[in-house]
């Protein structure tokens, strides 16, 4: 089987498109792996930083779901670019109901 399919569009508007996502993997850990600018995971993924906060495509926000509370609570210290699809990309983990996602990194703050 070939990799999954994931975008970035970063803040600069340059699509890194990945074609070899593996799924379990989180979104964060492929963004970095691939030097995503923009995501940067300062926590490792613990949900405890919004350095890897997101923008889901409208398309994909009923596959992708809503945070849960904890995710929430650290969406909130971002909350002035927070949006009604943002989510942190360590919290959701890629699989192949995934395959062709599309995300826009949020603006650092």
């Amino acid at each position: 089987m070939s990799g999954l399919k994931v975008t970035f569009v970063q803040d600069d508007g340059v699509e890194k498109v990945i074609e070899d996502a593996t799924p379990g993997q989180s979104l964060m850990e492929i963004g970095r792996f691939h030097g995503v600018a923009g995501i940067v995971g300062d926590c490792g993924g613990g949900c405890a930083c919004a350095t890897c906060h997101v923008y889901v495509d409208e398309k994909w926000q009923a596959v992708i779901g809503k945070p849960d509370d904890i995710e929430a609570a650290t969406l909130d210290m971002v909350s002035e670019i927070c949006r009604d699809n943002s989510r942190l990309c360590c919290q959701i983990q890629m699989r192949k109901e995934l395959d062709g996602l599309r995300l826009v990194v949020a603006p650092n703050l």
